[in-house]
């Protein structure tokens, strides 16, 4: 899939069929992940992989806009180190740019995903911290369920002149 047919198309998918997502579909999502640029190229990120059933229904008792997981195959959930990277915002800013490399690259390969936020919510924050043992250092940032989709939705231009300006305000 072309580059930008990929950004053009890609959609928030939120039902998915039962068939199990490949450990080496798994480990080529994280590479894109990883791929992600990262202020000063500090990588700070880490990855969680989730395909256990039970952690992933636990997911959808504190975070309010998860239910998708009950169905999803797998989830990755998307930290960053704050040993690595202290600056106030890089983090998020960094695993960010992770995630969205992971929503393209799900959707290149014909898998449904939707980004699911978790920082800046405190108590969702809590619930990732305590559900998966997180050291203090470890800030959970996002979470991406993924599947392979049970539905289709149609591209979307999200285009709107009236937010572009050209060199002053």
């Amino acid at each position: 899939m072309d580059t930008f047919e990929a950004i053009m198309s890609r959609r928030s998918i939120r039902k998915y069929t039962s068939q199990t997502i490949s450990e080496q579909d798994t480990k080529e999502l994280l590479m894109a992940a990883m791929n992600a640029p990262s202020a000063r190229n500090d990588q700070p990120w880490h990855f969680i992989v989730i395909n256990d059933r039970k952690v992933l229904d636990e997911i959808t008792k504190f975070h309010p806009y998860a239910p998708m997981l009950k169905e999803a195959p797998l989830a990755i959930l998307v930290c960053g180190d704050l040993g690595i990277d202290p600056a106030e915002g890089y983090n998020v800013v960094n695993c960010s740019a992770a995630t969205q490399n992971i929503l393209l690259a799900a959707h290149a390969k014909g898998l449904g995903a939707v980004w699911l936020g978790i920082y800046p919510r405190q108590e969702r924050i809590a619930g990732i911290k305590k559900l998966f043992a997180l050291p203090d250092n470890i800030l959970p940032v996002s979470l991406v369920s993924i599947g392979w989709p049970a539905e289709t939705k149609p591209k979307e231009i999200r285009y709107k002149q009236d937010r572009v300006r050209h060199n002053k305000w």
